[in-house]
């Protein structure tokens, strides 16, 4: 086994090696290392393996901890380890490690980037991932859920009713609005369920061949074949998705995080804001289905919203003003990292706007009610390769670490 988590390549061409010397064939990606040096703005050349960043950082685990490995990975172009690696979804990129490097390398945005590239790698299809990440791509983005509505609304041979006073259901009946939706829906989960297999899959692997197998991890048991090792064979499996459950819905490993302080807040408002969100579309859709929609400005459901809203909002806020006031010091922002929350700024504003519209009885709602079909057709259309989709890989992958006995 190599001090890097590899195990050493075996057959009869291969020289053997001795009590003293391990040999490792590298065979390096080079665009993929011109790709990290792009995404993080780091210099992977100039890390000189210190393990300052492994030392800072309180969310690594004791034994074989990161993300020291991950700096060797990328700098050798070792592609293959690291997007089936768990590890970097361990990293909540809080800006320690990259605060604290002598040199300047940002391992946090490394990370980031790894993430990234790995999403893009196992998504169906990985043509969407990569077209959010190109800003020229943005108009043809932005077209194809645009497209879809109007089309739809216009099977629907609603386009034109925009009656006074103000019903959007008139101008997108619900009946096709919801099974639209619901099919939207169903589409990306279905999507979502292929690629996070591959990704459990691809984890397994990296396991197998690399140092993070645990030492206890031995024979040919069909539980072990699947990645479970004896000390979880006994935690059942929904003991540990309600571990990993209630870690997530703590935030509370944020809490280790000492540079950047304000992102548990911030994430916190943003992540219990879209819960609460889908509650209230849950109870929306209810109400069509029971005749009893639109609902009332002074409605349960309609203060829950708008309360979920402006979480969301102060949330988005919280996090553009951090990220400009620190710029590149603690964490790289991308074109894909603002397009981000952008979209879902103007999803929750568009929102407003509309419900605004109803109320005064303008007729510009209509407009503001397209503007928000087609960010809300965006954001969900695309979910599994934004900020969103990381929440589903971490999920996976704090599962996967945990029910193979790596933390």
């Amino acid at each position: 086994m190599s001090a890097t988590g590899y195990k050493q390549p075996t057959g009869s061409n291969q020289p053997q090696a001795t009590s003293y010397e391990q040999r490792l064939i590298i065979n390096p990606d080079i665009n993929f290392i011109r790709r990290i040096k792009k995404e993080s703005g780091s210099d992977l050349k100039t890390c000189m393996q210190c393990g300052n960043c492994t030392v800072v950082c309180n969310l690594s685990p004791e034994e074989n901890p990161f993300p020291r490995k991950e700096m060797i990975w990328a700098a050798w172009g070792q592609k293959e380890q690291l997007i089936s690696d768990p590890d970097i979804w361990l990293c909540h990129q809080c800006g320690d490690c990259t605060t604290n490097c002598p040199r300047g390398v940002k391992p946090g945005d490394v990370l980031a980037s790894l993430r990234s590239q790995t999403i893009e790698h196992y998504a169906n299809p990985s043509f969407l991932a990569k077209g959010l990440k190109n800003p020229w791509m943005l108009p043809v983005m932005i077209a194809i859920p645009t497209l879809i509505i109007y089309l739809i609304i216009q099977f629907a041979g609603t386009f034109s009713n925009t009656v006074n006073p103000v019903n959007y259901s008139e101008f997108f009946p619900h009946a096709w609005l919801n099974s639209s939706f619901s099919a939207l829906v169903l589409l990306i989960g279905i999507g979502l369920v292929f690629s996070v297999r591959s990704f459990w899959m691809g984890m397994k692997t990296h396991q197998h061949n690399s140092s993070l197998r645990p030492r206890e991890f031995e024979g040919s048991n069909p539980q072990e074949e699947m990645g479970l090792p004896r000390s979880a064979r006994n935690d059942g499996l929904f003991h540990t998705i309600w571990q990993v459950k209630k870690e997530l819905l703590s935030h509370k490993k944020f809490n280790d995080c000492e540079t950047n302080k304000f992102r548990k807040l911030a994430h916190a408002l943003v992540f219990y804001g879209f819960i609460s969100l889908i509650v209230v579309t849950i109870c929306a859709i209810l109400a069509v289905v029971l005749e009893a929609y639109p609902l009332a400005l002074w409605h349960p459901v309609k203060i829950a919203g708008n309360l979920a809203g402006l979480s969301i909002i102060v949330g988005l806020v919280i996090m553009i003003v951090e990220r400009l006031k620190k710029k590149d010091a603690v964490s790289k922002s991308s074109f894909f990292d603002w397009s981000f929350l952008i979209s879902v700024l103007l999803l929750v504003i568009s929102g407003f706007l509309t419900e605004f519209a109803r109320f005064v009885n303008t007729g510009l709602g209509y407009y503001w009610y397209f503007f928000h079909l087609v960010i809300m057709w965006y954001v969900i259309l695309y979910l599994p390769y934004t900020k969103f989709g990381h929440m589903i890989y971490r999920f996976a992958a704090l599962m996967f670490v945990k029910r193979s006995g790596r933390i």
